[in-house]
């Protein structure tokens, strides 16, 4: 059985339809509200999911914000140049290990956040993102998807100004800005999915589609992302995990993002992203040339 699991205003709850569920509720306080502990047990979350037909709703989805499904990751990945049709665009040679970065975790906000923009270099990239549920060390790919939680769609909106003000280039702080990783709008698990090796992501600005392809197209696959990590730091229950961007981005044609854009990022099966972008300041340690 799978379960779809959120973050309400706060507090974890599992979603049917378009109603959502208190978790700490309807399990009797076995949970509580946070949803970084619930991912301890998820067997319980799949248990709770499938009664949920005769539970009473908490309320609809419509009225309420939704926060990321992670409250409170201890890390969180990515990784670059990990689509073919990416790094052609990028004039870069295909990858032979995966490229990881990091994003800082306080640049997590919720499905329907604001992108706060401090340049006209700010740039947009979907991903599908992973996390981690059974914690591990040295993890084979052939056991990785049993290290999974579950999956959700995110936005690495970039900074490029600062990701390439530097020599060689940085990554983590110009993909780090306060608003930076819109996640969400659940985690579902992946036994919810008809494939969760072949979805389709899609990335719109405004009503323009700019990115479109499917996650089977990645360079290193989720297993492989997994088990590579893994090797390197022991990956912990609620470990986020950006799996990397197709083609399409916006600085390869020039095409920033600006005051009052729509960025519109979807995945069949896990739901949609929907951030409007905000200019609240100018960098003032960066050159702006």
């Amino acid at each position: 059985m799978s379960f779809k699991l959120a973050n309400i205003v706060g507090r974890a709850a599992l979603i049917d339809g378009e109603n959502y569920y208190d978790l700490e509720t309807i399990s009797n306080g076995d949970f509580d509200e946070d949803t970084s502990s619930a991912l301890n047990n998820l067997e319980g979350l799949k248990k709770l999911s499938s009664g949920l037909s005769e539970a009473e709703p908490t309320g609809s989805l419509k009225d309420v914000r939704i926060d990321a499904p992670v409250s409170a990751p201890k890390n969180c990945f990515a990784v670059g140049l990990n689509y073919r049709n990416h790094a052609e665009e990028a004039g870069m040679d295909i990858p032979v290990v995966p490229m990881i970065f990091t994003k800082h975790t306080t640049c997590l906000v919720g499905p329907n956040s604001d992108i706060e923009m401090r340049s006209d270099h700010v740039d947009y990239e979907a991903e599908l993102v992973v996390v981690i549920g059974k914690p591990g060390k040295d993890i084979n790919k052939d056991n990785a998807w049993d290290h999974v939680a579950g999956l959700c769609i995110g936005q690495d909106i970039s900074d490029r100004k600062v990701q390439f003000s530097s020599k060689p280039p940085q990554f983590n702080l110009g993909k780090s800005f306060d608003t930076f990783g819109p996640i969400g709008p659940y985690l579902v698990s992946p036994d919810g999915l008809k494939d969760k090796q072949s979805l389709q992501i899609e990335c719109k600005v405004n009503e323009e589609i700019r990115q479109k392809d499917n996650t089977n197209d990645l360079i290193f696959d989720i297993p492989s992302i997994i088990s590579y990590l893994s090797e390197i730091v022991t990956l912990n229950t609620g470990d986020v995990i950006f799996t990397g961007t197709p083609g399409g981005v916006g600085v390869m044609e020039g095409k920033f993002l600006k005051e009052g854009d729509i960025v519109t990022t979807s995945i069949k099966g896990l739901g949609v992203l929907k951030n409007t972008c905000k200019r609240i300041s100018n960098h003032s340690n960066v050159d702006k040339s």
